[in-house]
């Protein structure tokens, strides 16, 4: 079975936030509230799919039919710029539980290097978001998921605001298995690994560093 095609997130209002983050000129405060919107968009759509179980609710005037995620959700922001998509998701899902996965990029050769893990033991029964705003070389998240499949994860979908080409290819050649949702899908990498247009460094321009 081949890889899954990425999904591009095509709402008018995610493009309009994507924009603005895109934009050399949006200080952080900006940034921050562009990003946070427009994840929550990313999410909507990679949330899709989640099965509900159906409960019953007492409005002030009659029983009547409801629903609540049948699965636990778990967030897996990539620290730190994952922490930004985490900012506007969180809220949707407030009793979701938050692991985090810390791998830096060797600026030398774009290799990742993984420097942390906090994961909860209940990976086996949840839905898993994988949240990293940038799909550069495919490294960091490929890593991500492989500690998440080693601590018992089944189902994880990975979440990012721009893609590539290469970062696409890395991720499903390594996880085929693994749905991408993104809401751009750039050129490609220049000479430092960095997507092209892209938007800069999200980490450093969400926490205004």
């Amino acid at each position: 079975m081949g890889a899954m095609q990425p999904v591009v997130v095509q709402h008018p209002l995610a493009q309009c936030h994507l924009s603005a983050i895109r934009a050399t000129d949006t200080p952080s405060h900006e940034f921050r509230k562009h990003l946070n919107l427009l994840a929550r968009l990313i999410f909507s759509e990679a949330s899709r799919e989640l099965p509900l179980e159906e409960i019953s609710v007492q409005t002030p005037l009659a029983l009547t039919h409801g629903a609540r995620l049948a699965r636990p959700v778990i967030f897996v922001p990539i620290l730190r710029a994952g922490l930004g998509l985490l900012d506007g998701i969180l809220p949707l899902v407030p009793d979701a539980t938050v692991a985090h996965i810390g791998i830096k990029r060797d600026e030398e050769t774009a290799l990742p290097h993984a420097y942390y893990a906090n994961l909860p033991a209940n990976l086996a029964a949840a839905d898993v978001f994988l949240l990293d705003p940038m799909l550069a070389t495919g490294g960091s998240a490929s890593e991500a998921v492989r500690q998440l499949k080693e601590a018992g994860a089944l189902r994880i979908t990975m979440i990012c605001v721009v893609s590539c080409p290469e970062g696409l290819a890395a991720l499903e050649r390594a996880h085929p298995d693994v749905p991408i949702v993104t809401a751009a899908i750039d050129a490609g990498l220049n000479e430092k690994c960095y997507i092209v247009p892209g938007l800069g460094d999200a980490g450093d321009r969400y926490f205004g560093t």
